[in-house]
């Protein structure tokens, strides 16, 4: 073995070196016990008349094989390709054998060269079959142990990619089809996942990789609703087009999505939709280099705008969106301007500038403030934002001649319970008015819940909660949540806008609520920990629950009113909502605006109550402005009260 290690050690020129040396020393020893063993005479290795064969058929062979890439082969990796060419490399020698006897005039029994071709293939074929043999076992002795969870293409990839590394070693492999069960593959039995939780045990296995890559999301989830009780960690390889496209590897293994725990299978988008608004168009997003709005752009940029506008008021997320948009541009050869704008909804001018200067013909409107408790603590930024910065970007869409503008709604506007659900209802009662007025531009807004991996998504927290050892939190045991992809998500904000007629309110089938709790727990088993409880008080990580924040509901409602019919798309439906009329809208825009400028907090909730919004909140004024304004004026009191009191005594 330290021979082994030294020639793996050695520089690839003096590998293949080695290797003819080998090959040419192997075709003496094939020829001469071919002879001897005919001959059953061992002294024809003196004979010089079977050395005038060696001088033709050595560098004929040698030839051969550099010529069929033998030497090129690495040993430890050799496969089927070296082992054709060792065939017809000795198929070649052997000929060449033939021929030499038959023109030079040199004798040769005619059973030589059948004897002489199986020794050569014993020899160089069976020499690196042994040497990739006992490498090869070598590597599988050391790594972690591991179980890979489908034995078809992707899963016999993946144990090959895993053999050439020494981080995990792998046990056995599990596959839904009964024909493979009890089979061999590379060495490995494949079993049934009947028996896996006896398999992880036996083992001693503390992960799984999932090679299903082309496996539809409600499959994957039927899976891992199988390993989940087993806490152990749920490794898998990247999807199929990333393995087609040469973006990954098998080697690379991910933590499991938690798209594939929720196992809702998304709808091919139409394309026709998807690129109405788009293609040749200039397409503004604001809040480009948010969550959301970043996903729109990449979507955009696959159905080739004439140009791209970013608007962002954050200077890293705009550089980070514009670097990240040009570099799949230039990765996939798409030809688009991408024009990275900074500033403020809040800043018509800014805006219509932007809009006119480019000829904007698509907003796509992502840029708001959408943390429940923060907007309740900021109750006129978020006002100011939300609502005003709405109508100011409408006003300028509308001024500009901008054919279409989507505002990205939410499903706290529905009977909203928070700030942030009473400004984004506002938003769409602001561009349901202006679309009546509009005489080239057309609104339509898209309403969705929770997506997964958005800035307040509780999915990166609770994995950054695992990572640090726990304890993960939770606001309350039964809250549930709506929850899809933002890609999805994306897709379908994008066919929404190119469907509405004007003034519509489309809301997205978000699919069955998810219990947070739930989802918590399956994070944990699937990260291969056990929760920490009272009945299992040796767990690793515990779930605390924190209580229900400023705003927050606990059931989120299904994203529509109590009018909505379908549509042409079957995640896509209409939501038949109140309207106000601009001349009554106006009104309490300007009445807003004064309170917001005054910062009267209580004329602003007064004004959200009474419009026709639906606003019931859970809880009183929450911005912390007003609260110290409210202790101080408070404090004051008690200071004046007690002076008179000291006066009268006095």
């Amino acid at each position: 073995m330290d021979f082994m290690q030294i020639f793996f050690s050695m520089p690839r020129a003096q590998k293949r070196l080695v290797s003819v040396l080998a090959d040419t020393i192997f075709i003496l020893a094939a020829f001469f016990a071919a002879l001897a063993v005919r001959l059953d005479n061992f002294s024809v290795v003196f004979e010089s008349h079977y050395w005038m064969f060696l001088l033709i058929v050595c560098p004929v062979s040698i030839f051969t094989f550099m010529r069929l890439g033998l030497y090129r082969a690495v040993l430890r990796y050799m496969g089927l390709q070296a082992l054709t060419a060792v065939i017809l490399g000795v198929f070649v020698s052997t000929l060449s054998m033939v021929l030499t006897s038959y023109y030079g005039g040199l004798s040769l029994p005619r059973t030589v060269p059948i004897i002489y071709a199986a020794f050569a293939l014993v020899l160089i074929g069976g020499s690196r079959a042994i040497v990739r043999s006992v490498f090869g076992s070598g590597i599988k002795r050391v790594g972690e142990h591991v179980i890979i969870y489908g034995a078809g293409v992707s899963g016999r990839q993946l144990a090959t990619s895993l053999a050439q590394s020494h981080e995990f070693r792998t046990m056995a492999f599990v596959d839904d089809d009964p024909t493979l069960h009890g089979t061999v593959i590379q060495g490995v039995y494949v079993h049934s996942p009947s028996i896996i939780k006896k398999l992880v045990k036996q083992y001693g296995v503390r992960k799984v990789l999932l090679a299903v890559p082309s496996a539809s999301r409600s499959r994957r989830k039927q899976i891992l609703l199988t390993l989940e009780p087993l806490a152990v960690q749920v490794l898998t390889i990247p999807s199929t087009n990333d393995l087609v496209s040469g973006n990954k590897l098998y080697s690379d293994v991910k933590h499991v999505e938690v798209e594939d725990l929720l196992g809702r299978d998304s709808v091919v988008p139409d394309a026709k939709l998807m690129s109405a608004n788009i293609k040749g168009k200039v397409v503004m997003v604001t809040g480009a280099g948010g969550s959301i709005g970043s996903e729109l752009c990449r979507q955009i940029l696959n159905y080739s705008p004439k140009k791209l506008v970013l608007y962002e008021l954050s200077e890293y997320c705009l550089y980070s969106i514009e670097s990240e948009l040009k570099s799949i541009a230039h990765s996939k050869s798409i030809t688009v301007e991408i024009m990275p704008m900074q500033g403020s909804i809040q800043r018509e001018n800014r805006v219509l500038a932007v809009m006119q200067s480019f000829g904007v013909q698509t907003v796509y409107h992502a840029a708001a403030y959408k943390h429940v408790p923060l907007v309740e603590q900021n109750v006129v930024e978020g006002v100011r934002n939300n609502v005003f910065g709405t109508y100011y970007t409408a006003r300028a869409a509308i001024a500009a001649k901008v054919e279409t503008f989507v505002l990205i709604s939410t499903d706290k506007a529905v009977r909203p319970t928070n700030v942030m659900g009473a400004t984004k209802r506002m938003a769409e009662l602001v561009l349901q008015a202006l679309d009546k007025e509009a005489k080239h531009t057309r609104f339509c807004m898209v309403r969705f819940g929770n997506v997964l991996g958005s800035s307040g998504s509780v999915v990166p927290l609770f994995r950054n909660q695992i990572a640090n050892g726990g304890p993960i939190t939770v606001t309350h045991p039964e809250i549930t949540r709506f929850f899809m992809t933002i890609p999805e998500a994306s897709q379908l904000v994008i066919q929404a806008g190119a469907m509405g007629e004007g003034g519509d309110v489309f809301v997205l089938d978000m699919g069955a609520p998810v219990k947070i709790v739930d989802l918590a727990y399956k994070m944990i088993h699937l990260s291969g920990l056990k929760a920490k409880d009272d009945k299992n008080p040796e767990g690793d990580i515990a779930v605390e629950y924190t209580g229900m924040r400023p705003g927050e509901k606990l059931y989120e409602e299904l994203l529509i009113g109590d009018d909505v019919s379908g549509t042409a798309h079957e995640r896509i439906m209409t939501a038949h909502e109140v309207y106000l009329p601009w001349d009554k809208l106006e009104v309490i825009l300007d009445r807003l605006d004064v309170a917001c400028h005054n910062f009267d907090h209580q004329t602003i909730r007064e004004i959200l109550l009474t419009s026709p919004i639906g606003f019931n909140p859970t809880d009183g004024i929450c911005d912390l402005v007003w609260l110290e304004r409210m202790k101080e004026s408070e404090n004051n009191k008690n200071v004046v009260s007690l002076s008179v009191r000291n006066l009268k005594q006095s």
